[in-house]
This record gives structure tokens, C-alpha cells and sequence, in this order.
């Protein structure tokens, strides 16, 4: 039973068409019908949902291939099936190159037709569902919905469509907790990029020996431990975007391997003679002032300018107080949802304490405040109120800060 799907029947003789409506219809099918490919096109436009067309290949006006043209262009996941006759079997499989699913031939077999047709409305819907996916990706990172409509921010987005679309490796500077990450997927979900990899390192979160193998990868027998050999970030994210978070806590002798493999594009794997080429996009990110590590010989200077080719400034929440109201409301919804909680907002007491703090831990802070407020509330409250606010926050407002 194919329940709410449908297909178009394009035949200029009347029998066939009775034929397959009735074979159709039988399945569960919504089946149209149209006897030319001119009124074929006519409900196609006006049918957005349509899912297959059964189309014949030689008819009086538009011929198959005139029909399939037209119909891709007015919906490109329509699934096209061509019905020819033996003596055109040359054409159909021609018509396959301009989109066409499949083809059979006449007189063809009512349980080959059947298959034919149930398979090409599983590749409209899987079509369908990758696009849909591929469009939450582009929402769920869309630059213009990270939450903030704040001067500065609008600032940020600016430079964030500017350098989507080209490979210039990007540093993304701001304290901890203001969303560096998430300007980072920003940039990729919204570049050529986005249906490739995007793969996420924190360096400080590593040591050099296990970093190198991390982002390099490493051959079997390179150190103890190495029964295998293993692809590393930089071979994960090939073709895609790789994200170095706290690029500044990298040693001196790994920055040197950093900065070959952006002059060169290319590396070894730790142990490894081969060297492999490499097609990567890189944004790096740092809460550290580079030019302060610079000038202590902590971070090398050859290294900085490769890495600042463009760089996007996150500035810290209480620089951009106007964004605390749409953030709450945002956690607060995002909070409602994992924990089936139904909080309305933060009262007007607790939003004057969130709008008076100076949130040193930035977006990061705010989100763990506003979660444990969803949390802690009492079931019948519609509100987070100001006793539900870590203690830091509650204290700041009474010395003043």
C-alpha cells in the first residue's frame, strides 16, 4: 500500500492508461492521467507533490524526452519512468542521461512495471529527504541565525558571508564561551563545502605526541600503542573544513608542522614515508592575544600571519547586552525541549540580574545558568526566578558588580 503517493500516467492510448490507472489505483495510489505530454505538463505545475511520472516516449506532440526536460525543471525530484517500445530502447536509454529513473518496454509485464515504479518512488523520497537534510544542516548553522541581532554581531555575520564561499583560512578570535565553534560550522554549512566533512579539534585538550597523531595520523608500529594505522583529522576532513580550537596552546615544534602543511598542503602520518596531499579548509580559533604570544616568542610570527588571512572577532557578551533577552528566550526553549519542561521565560527580577551581570564565562555561562533554571523550577511555575540563578550571579547583583 502506497499511501499519499501519486503518479502520472502520459500515454496517448486510451487503454493503457485505463490499464495502469486501474493497476495503480488497486496499490493505493493517487493516479492522474493525461493523454498528451502538453496536459502532462499542465498538472505537473499545478501538482508540486507529485511523485512519479509514467511517461511514454513517442507521442504526437511532445515526444518522452520533451516531457521529461520540462518536468525536471518544474520539479526536480519528480522520478520519471519512460515507457518505449522495442525500437526505441536506443532513445530511452538516452532519456536516462537527461534524469529519467528508469525505463520498460511495451508490452511490458504488470510486476516488473510495479517494481520499476515502487523503486522510483524510493529514490524521490530519499532525494527529498537528503535535501531536506542537507537544508536543516544550512539552518541549524545559518549565519543569520546564530542568536543576536546586536550591532556587533551584525558585524560578524557581514564578514561571515563575505569569506563563506572562498578557501582563505580564517581566525576566529574571542574570549571562551562567546561561540567561536559555532561561527566556525557557520562558515562551513553555508560554503561549497558543506556536504563534506567538518571536523572539530581542541588542541589544549590533547598532548603534542597524541596531537600529532590526532591531526596527522600515524602507521602501524610508529609508537607503542600503534597496533593499527590510523587516518588523521587532516585526512577525515579532506575536501571539507577542519576547526583547531585554542590554536595558541599548540607547542612551538607542532606549529612548525602547522605551518607546512598550510604552505604545502601536504603531510605524513607519524611513522609514515608517504606523503599524502590534502584539500582542507582550515578556521583556527584562540581566546589568547596572538600578537602578545608573538612578541613573548610563544607562538610563531610566520605561523600568525598564515593563520590570520581573515580573522572574525566575537566580542564578549557584556559588550552586547541588547542579545541577553533573545539568548534566554532561545535556552529557554532549547531546555524546555530536553528536559519536557514548559518555562515561559525568566521573571522580569531574574532578567534584571542576567542584564546587570558581566558574564566572564560569555554565552557559555548564560546557557548553564538558563538551563539549570528550566531545570530547578517548580513544575507549576512559568518562570525562572531569581533564586533558581547560580550563586555568582545572585552575589554579583548585591556587592554592585
Amino acid at each position: 500500500m502506497q499511501d499519499g503517493k501519486s503518479i502520472l500516467i502520459v500515454d496517448d492510448e486510451a487503454n493503457i492508461r485505463r490499464v495502469l490507472d486501474a493497476v495503480f489505483s488497486k496499490d493505493g495510489y493517487r493516479v492522474l492521467t493525461a493523454e498528451n505530454g502538453k496536459k502532462a505538463l499542465d498538472i505537473i505545475s499545478t501538482e508540486p507533490d507529485l511523485d512519479v511520472l509514467l511517461c511514454d516516449l513517442i507521442m504526437p506532440d511532445l515526444n518522452g524526452i520533451e516531457v521529461l526536460k520540462s518536468a525536471r525543471e518544474i520539479n526536480p525530484f519528480l522520478s520519471v519512468v519512460m515507457i518505449t517500445a522495442h525500437g526505441t530502447i536506443k532513445t530511452a536509454v538516452d532519456a536516462m542521461r537527461f534524469g529519467a529513473f528508469d525505463y520498460i518496454t511495451k508490452p511490458f509485464d504488470m510486476d516488473e512495471i510495479k517494481l520499476i515504479v515502487k523503486n522510483a518512488l524510493e529514490r524521490r523520497r530519499l532525494l527529498a529527504e537528503n535535501t531536506e537534510l542537507k537544508q536543516e544542516l544550512r539552518s541549524r548553522y545559518k549565519f543569520d541565525e546564530i542568536v543576536g541581532s546586536s550591532g556587533k554581531m551584525h558585524d560578524v555575520y557581514k564578514v561571515i558571508e563575505r569569506v563563506a564561499n572562498s578557501n582563505a583560512t580564517i581566525l576566529v578570535r574571542g574570549e571562551s564561551g562567546t561561540g567561536k565553534e559555532l561561527v566556525a560550522r557557520a562558515i562551513h554549512y553555508n560554503s561549497s563545502r558543506a556536504a563534506k566533512p567538518f571536523i572539530a579539534v581542541s588542541c589544549a585538550a590533547l598532548p603534542e605526541t597524541l596531537l600529532e597523531s590526532e591531526l596527522f595520523g600515524h602507521e602501524k608500529g610508529a609508537f607503542t600503542g600503534a597496533v593499527g594505522q590510523k587516518a588523521g583529522r587532516f585526512e577525515l576532513a579532506n575536501q571539507g573544513t577542519l576547526f583547531l580550537d585554542e590554536i595558541a596552546e599548540v607547542s612551538l615544534s607542532m606549529q612548525v608542522k602547522l605551518l607546512r602543511v598550510l604552505q604545502e598542503r601536504k603531510f605524513e602520518r607519524v611513522g609514515g614515508t608517504k606523503t599524502l596531499s590534502m584539500d582542507v579548509r582550515m578556521i583556527a580559533a584562540t581566546n589568547r592575544n596572538l600578537e602578545e604570544a608573538v612578541a613573548m616568542s610563544e607562538f610563531r610570527e610566520d605561523l600568525y600571519y598564515r593563520l590570520q588571512v581573515i580573522q572574525v572577532f566575537l566580542p564578549p557578551l557584556r559588550d552586547r547586552r541588547e542579545d541577553i533577552p533573545p539568548l534566554v528566550e532561545h535556552f529557554v526553549e532549547k531546555f524546555n525541549n530536553e528536559n519536557g519542561r514548559n518555562i515561559k521565560f525568566a521573571s522580569p527580577e531574574c532578567m534584571d540580574l542576567l542584564m546587570k551581570y558581566d558574564w566572564p564565562g560569555n554565552i557559555r555561562e548564560l546557557e548553564n545558568a538558563i538551563e539549570r533554571g528550566v531545570v530547578l523550577a517548580d513544575p507549576a511555575s512559568e518562570y525562572i526566578t531569581p533564586d533558581l540563578l547560580p550563586v555568582a550571579i545572585q552575589s554579583a547583583s548585591k556587592t554592585g558588580s
